[in-house]
């Protein structure tokens, strides 16, 4: 690698909590930007929309999350496959497995954007999004996904520079698309009176984002140099992606599966509880992007270093991620919690709305560091290359116990907060058995190489 074509970050040497946390911050501030994209429909839809725009919005959080969930997760194949080849040292495989990334992102991306737009209509209804807010609410979603297949470029291109350490250009990126969205939101919603249509119609400026990174990829004079022309997918890369990214995707993805249904106990107290929870799911997000992104500055470093041998420096990045994810994450949390009544005011001037957004906050957002633990214990394991078993105990944790506690306790005290707090439930068993997970493999890798220092990973 010529050093005049790009400074990568050595993640195998030297001390790793200021390495962290410089490649944590940006990436948790790009995925804040990218959440800015849907914050800024409920925000504009409901102060200057007329009727139940923000509703019909707010009925579509659950639905984006899921596909969205599903491609970040996804992209963390990506990451841990190329950190590993950086790891091992073998150079000479990134440019075929960075050709199959793209490739293969493109395909996904379509097929996305075909299966959202087929299925909408289904999962609106079956989440019990009421019919007075149901056609606005199809066309919002029908026009987002038209934004898929960049979404998809985006973030696989974020997750090649991620690989070598490049955050910062991701969040650039994204400030430009950002500001842009923002501004069509205003222009489209005030001045030409499109509503809900116009803050979908300026989502698609998702597209400035994916054209950036395949820019910046198409210029370099590496190994990481993308070209048209070599546009193809080689198998033994793909199975690499796909046994770590599918877990991932799926992972994320049950998530927001899970939080459909919890949506239909939202959507049973009316069209202001569905406004109010929308708006204060914003901030759980903005919160959640901290600790995802030092779970995945965890998946990156880790995969660097089990690719090289070193497992003593796998366990203290884990413990740092952690900690460093938790502390951060309560920090912003915190900041919401005390100036909460001005944050809520920015998305409605309707105090039966603010109402129940406050209540989601104070339940659900003031714990937000939860979060961390199982993120980031799956990503330890992510890259150690097992990444089923998070997937597993996460469709355990998520949907399988949310449902139980819609169906019993839910039931039994059949309050909006009685219903917010099932997430922080569920977060403390995901977390803790994910812990079990990780520990149970630690101690199998430990016992076989003593030392703490094996032979690089092949």
């Amino acid at each position: 690698m010529s050093k005049k074509n790009t400074k990568e970050l050595d993640m195998l040497n030297g001390k790793t909590a200021g390495k962290l946390i410089m490649f944590a911050i940006p990436l948790a501030l790009s995925s804040i930007l990218q959440q800015l994209f849907n914050s800024a429909d409920v925000a504009v839809v409901g102060r200057f929309a007329k009727g139940n725009a923000m509703a019909a919005v707010g009925s579509c959080v659950a639905l984006v999350g899921i596909f969205v969930n599903l491609i970040v997760g996804l992209s963390v194949g990506p990451n841990a496959s190329l950190a590993t080849l950086i790891g091992q040292k073998r150079r000479g495989d990134i440019n075929g497995m960075l050709h199959t990334i793209m490739t293969f992102g493109a395909i996904l991306g379509i097929v996305l954007m075909g299966i959202g737009i087929g299925t909408a209509k289904i999962i609106l209804e079956i989440s019990g999004t009421p019919e007075s807010v149901l056609p606005e609410a199809l066309l919002y979603i029908r026009i987002y996904f038209i934004s898929i297949p960049f979404m998809v470029i985006y973030n696989f291109g974020a997750a090649i520079l991620r690989s070598f350490g490049d955050t910062r250009r991701p969040m650039f990126y994204l400030i430009i698309t950002g500001v842009v969205n923002v501004a069509l939101n205003l222009f489209l919603v005030i001045c030409c009176k499109l509503g809900v249509a116009g803050v979908a119609i300026a989502t698609l400026i998702s597209v400035l984002s994916a054209i950036l990174v395949m820019v910046y990829l198409c210029r370099r004079k590496d190994e990481f140099k993308f070209c048209f022309r070599n546009i193809g997918i080689e198998k033994k890369y793909l199975k690499n992606i796909l046994k770590i990214g599918i877990p991932a995707g799926v992972q994320g993805a049950i998530f927001s599966i899970s939080n459909v249904f919890i949506q239909s106990g939202i959507n049973s107290f009316g069209e202001d509880a569905i406004a109010g929870s929308s708006l204060a799911l914003n901030f759980e997000y903005f919160t959640y992007d901290i600790s995802n992104a030092f779970a995945q500055a965890a998946v990156t470093f880790i995969s660097q270093n089990f690719g090289a041998g070193n497992i003593k420096r796998c366990k203290k990045i884990f413990w740092q991620c952690m900690a460093f994810g938790i502390c951060f994450t309560e920090v912003l949390a915190v900041v919401f919690m005390i100036w909460d009544d001005f944050f809520v005011s920015i998305y409605t001037t309707s105090s039966a709305i603010a109402a129940f957004g406050l209540i989601r906050m104070h339940h659900v957002c003031a714990l937000e560091g939860l979060t961390a633990t199982y993120e980031v214990e799956s990503a330890a394991l992510r890259g150690m290359g097992k990444s089923l078993g998070p997937a597993i105990i996460t469709i355990l944790g998520t949907v399988v116990f949310r449902m139980i506690w819609l169906v019993t306790v839910f039931r039994l005290v059949p309050t909006y907060t009685m219903l917010m707090n099932v997430y922080v439930a569920s977060w403390i068993f995901t977390g803790g058995a994910i812990f079990i997970l990780l520990a149970i493999h630690m101690k199998k890798i430990m016992l076989i190489h003593g030392s703490g220092k094996i032979s690089p990973m092949k």
